[in-house]
């Protein structure tokens, strides 16, 4: 997947879901603030000191407007090199959001997504703390996620839909994992509405990368508990699995057409570039190898290769050394 269609669907997570993103995050915050009575999604991006600065990752900054005060929830979601990550440009971006937004209290948070265990020589700073003769000058944290960190297993029973849909970028034993499946598409399945399901099981369905070949044991897997729901959960799961390979089918026809038709075309402008500069008697020595060619970058080399070589040889030395 795309790093562009990565970020978009986490962007549509956060926008579909920001209450319980809310929820999960600052568990207290309408304990201290009140009820919810406003949610604005701030759009722009935070301004860049500089051209060379490169994108944090994906940020989305969810405005709370509660009964006793406002809350700006900065999620940073970063699936990087953890490397890349720096808490400074964070501070700079969280003291940009301040100032645009006095009233509120800024909370940067950083949900790190990538499933992979880090290296413990590399640490990643947490805060920054200047002090000098008993005062303190600058102190700045953020609310550090890193969901390799949370077990899977854990949050079998949450309520929060948000949840469900991340349990399979969380931490799980390979014996586990078609549990974390069932258990985030079940549990999803019964917290939201058909259509935000339907939006959000192809979520679950790719950072899982359930395979062609484990879908049906999966429906098996679901229909085996009994539980509510499981039964109409795992009809709809078969429909959906069987339209989606029709569909790809059907793409993959189009995708083999299309390929052939660029195998054919310049396999022809190759034949023509060879008969004008060789003659039919070249193109005789050479044409059974070219028919051999399937890959279309290599027809693309070949052209250029025979429209500059001096014989029919040079071609068919570039055609070997190419084998």
């Amino acid at each position: 997947m795309s790093q562009e269609s990565h970020d978009h669907n986490f962007k549509n997570l956060l926008a579909d879901f920001p209450k319980e993103a809310l929820e999960w995050i600052l568990p207290g915050a309408r304990e201290k603030f009140g009820e919810v009575l406003k949610i604005e999604f701030i759009r722009q991006e935070p301004k860049k000191r500089r051209l060379s600065d490169t994108h944090l990752a994906l940020d989305m900054p969810i405005l709370f407007s509660f009964e006793k005060g406002q809350i700006l929830l900065w999620l940073v979601e970063f699936q990087e090199d953890k490397s890349r990550f720096s808490i400074h440009k964070l501070l700079k971006y969280t003291t940009d959001s301040a100032e645009a937004y006095p009233e509120a209290t800024v909370i940067p948070t950083v949900l790190f997504t990538d499933r992979k265990k880090w290296n413990k020589n590399k640490v990643i700073l947490r805060h920054l703390n200047m002090e000098f003769g008993g005062r303190t000058f600058l102190h700045f944290e953020y609310v550090f996620v890193k969901l390799f960190d949370l077990n899977a297993r854990d949050y079998y029973h949450s309520s929060n839909p948000l949840i469900k849909i991340l349990l399979p970028k969380m931490n799980y034993e390979s014996h586990e994992r078609a549990e974390v499946i069932r258990q985030a598409l079940l549990g999803l399945y019964k917290l939201v509405t058909p259509i935000l399901f339907d939006k959000y099981s192809d979520f679950i369905d790719i950072y899982a990368e359930i395979r062609e070949d484990e879908r049906e044991g999966l429906c098996q897997e679901i229909d085996g508990h009994k539980e509510e729901g499981s039964a109409m959960l795992m009809q709809y799961m078969r429909d959906k699995f069987s339209q989606e390979g029709k569909r790809e089918g059907k793409q993959e026809g189009k995708r083999e057409g299309k390929q052939e038709g660029k195998q054919e075309a310049f396999s022809e402008s190759l034949t023509v570039i060879l008969k004008a500069k060789f003659g039919s008697k070249g193109l005789k020595t050479l044409q059974r190898k070219i028919k051999n060619i399937a890959d279309v970058g290599k027809l693309k080399n070949l052209i250029e290769v025979a429209a500059k070589a001096a014989s029919p040889q040079e071609v068919l030395n570039f055609i070997e050394a190419e084998k």
